[in-house]
């Protein structure tokens, strides 16, 4: 081995020794926790999180291997701080969808305008047909005023749309909201550290799955769904 590779090689060692230091320090503030919001458990988890990361990206540069775990990144939300007892809770959800087959879509939205002829197209005219055969942004009005976003979710292929990322953040309130406080503007007062829960759904997660000669001819069963999800579940 050279000169020029021994340095690099000796960082790599140095990195998996600060990852192994950081796995115990964790597991001892887990074992001595004094209560689900210990922060010594956060800061292990933390300092953890970065060792692996450090590792993860020297054997990389290195060796070109990864690591088979992933601890997810402390970026995500910070440490909970809301409530024990919360009074209250708001669910906020992002679900993005492309448009791939705009006939569909269309199609979809013209049917259900002739079938219903008050059906409300967002747009100045007696003959809301017409416009949903002319009109997406007409036809998008017409389906999720017509359907709940669950079942545009669950039949989303119907409409011509392909599902993109989703998140849904369960946030803690001290109090229930009174009614008509934040439709104005509902995802503006949103606060990471009053998250409980988080579940996200991404075509980032997904896993690519390189066979080795030996196994391309093995059956290989993969999900059904192109996007795995990830939970962060808290405190």
């Amino acid at each position: 081995m050279s000169d020029a590779v021994q340095p690099a090689a000796a960082e790599v060692r140095a990195a998996a020794e600060a990852l192994k230091a950081a796995i115990d320090r964790h597991l001892t503030a887990v074992e001595g926790r004094s209560g689900e919001n210990d922060p010594r458990v956060t800061d292990a988890f933390e300092a953890l999180a970065a060792a692996a990361e450090a590792y993860d990206e020297v054997l990389y540069d290195v060796h070109d291997e990864v690591t088979p775990f992933e601890i997810p990144g402390s970026d995500q939300l910070p440490a909970y701080a809301g409530p024990d007892e919360p009074r209250g809770l708001s669910v906020l959800i992002r679900r993005d969808y492309a448009v791939v087959d705009t006939h569909r879509l269309l199609a979809q939205a013209q049917r259900i305008a002739e079938l219903d002829p008050d059906v409300d197209t967002g747009a100045a005219t007696d003959d809301p047909a017409g416009v949903v055969g002319s009109s997406l942004t007409a036809a998008v009005g017409v389906l999720f005023g017509e359907y709940e976003p669950d079942e545009i979710a669950s039949r989303h292929l119907e409409f011509g749309l392909a599902e993109g990322d989703s998140t849904v953040w369960v946030v803690a309130e001290e109090e229930p909201s009174e009614p008509g406080e934040w439709l104005s503007a509902p995802f503006d007062q949103a606060d990471p550290e009053q998250v409980i829960c988080r579940f996200d759904v991404s075509a980032a997660f997904d896993e690519e799955l390189e066979l080795s000669d030996d196994d391309e001819d093995d059956e290989v069963d993969l999900l059904d769904d192109d996007e795995l999800e990830t939970i962060d579940n808290r405190p």
